[in-house]
């Protein structure tokens, strides 16, 4: 694991795989393969990389580890194809 500093201001770039941050999350976003034409945008918005893609099953894949629950790959899915729903720990 990586050190914080102070602040926790992170100094280099894509750093987020540094740290898993899933603890965090209050929603968790739900993929609905149905309905997923694997256009990306999930995985292109996804500030914490989180989403990765497999190309030959043509899905994209959330790894809890990383995701902090934003939200954002639900908003910008031109196809409904990930709802969030609320995280039960």
């Amino acid at each position: 694991m990586a050190k914080i500093t102070i602040g926790a201001i992170n100094y280099v770039a894509g750093s987020s795989r540094n740290y898993k941050t899933g603890s965090w999350r209050s929603m968790k976003p739900i993929f609905h393969e149905d309905k997923c034409k694997f256009c990306k945008q999930c995985y292109d918005f996804c500030p914490d990389s989180a989403i990765t893609l497999d190309e030959t099953k043509k899905k994209a894949v959330v790894d809890y580890n990383y995701c902090k629950g934003c939200g954002i790959c639900a908003r910008e899915c031109k196809f409904q194809a990930i709802t969030m729903e609320e995280e039960v720990k």
